[in-house]
């Protein structure tokens, strides 16, 4: 089984968050995940939804700010399983090219 996550940790503080996002980032690092993050989200891939709602509890708990808003979205893959890259590449292999605008 394969459990992803797209998690959207946000410091509500009216300044720069950067530090505070990759304080939620860095807290993914005790958790058995796998994730990517990009400029608007950060995947999380597990394989039990315990460790994932676990790891998106610690990122949303490492932000020191007053006000965090975190969004957690969940694919819960039961009956196969599948990782973020292989569903990126099947996207990629659907358009016979890299899924991406800056592509070589």
């Amino acid at each position: 089984m394969t459990v992803f996550a797209l998690l959207r940790v946000t410091p509500i503080t009216g300044e720069d968050v950067t530090a505070d996002v990759a304080a939620a980032v860095e807290a993914l690092e005790e958790y058995d995940v796998e994730y990517e993050t990009t400029p608007m989200a950060t995947t999380v891939e597990a394989e039990d939804v315990e460790e994932l709602f676990a790891a998106c509890a610690g990122a949303h708990q490492a932000v020191d700010a007053a006000e965090v808003q975190t969004l957690v979205q969940v694919d819960d893959k039961r009956e196969k399983s599948m990782s973020a890259s292989d569903k990126v590449d099947a996207v990629e292999t659907e358009l016979g090219r890299e899924a991406r605008s800056d592509r070589e």
